[in-house]
């Protein structure tokens, strides 16, 4: 029988026989299709009331892969497709697509009245929550995020468009930002995005 002082040497002898390196494997990083900017000091909160008037955060969908784009209701296309785009991906994932919430800022809140935006979401699906700040928030939200916008004046007076940042941002289940998606990346490259982040990546 090996004395206890024995026993300790032979359990040195046999840790230092293990080569360097070989402790358990780290798991393999994910490569994502979008931009990965994990880490980054932006992005980090979203303060703003929804179109009822209450104030959500980033913390109301902890749990869910939560895809963040600024844009307005008048937008005639970018903002319109990248809102379907959130919706077929919801169809797509089946049951886990109601661990996708799509969040909708507008940069608009002087044209975006709370009804207007209720309505306008309703049509990409239930679930879909509008953001709607004074000018000052929304100017606060969008240095948060780094989006740019800016008023395009119109020939007619009062009319005019808004020329802003075209992607959209993800934030994991935990409420980090993983993610920034270009305009026209295309759905099943967001699909394996966040399927990536639904199991954990």
């Amino acid at each position: 029988m090996l004395k206890p002082l024995a026993v300790v040497a032979l359990a040195l002898v046999l840790a230092a026989c293990q080569p360097a390196g070989e402790s358990t494997p780290a798991a393999p990083k994910v490569t994502f299709n979008a931009v990965d900017i994990t880490g980054a000091e932006y992005g980090r909160k979203l303060d703003l009331p929804d179109a009822d008037g209450r104030m959500r955060s980033l913390a109301d969908w902890k749990g869910k892969v939560a895809i963040v784009f600024f844009g307005y209701t008048q937008c005639p296309d970018v903002c319109p497709t990248t809102l379907a785009e959130i919706a077929a991906l919801k169809r797509q994932l089946g049951a886990d697509g109601d661990k996708v919430q799509a969040v909708f800022v507008t940069l608009d809140p002087e044209r975006d009245s709370p009804e207007l935006l209720k309505g306008y979401m309703a049509n990409f699906g239930p679930g879909f929550v509008a953001l709607r700040g004074t000018p000052a928030q929304t100017q606060a939200a969008a240095l948060e995020f780094k989006v740019f916008y800016s008023k395009v004046p119109g020939k007619v007076e009062n009319h005019y468009t808004i020329d802003h940042t075209a992607g959209a941002y993800v934030i994991d289940p935990q409420g980090r930002l993983r993610l920034f998606v270009r305009y026209g990346g295309g759905l099943d490259k967001l699909g394996a995005d966040v399927k990536a982040l639904l199991a954990g990546a």
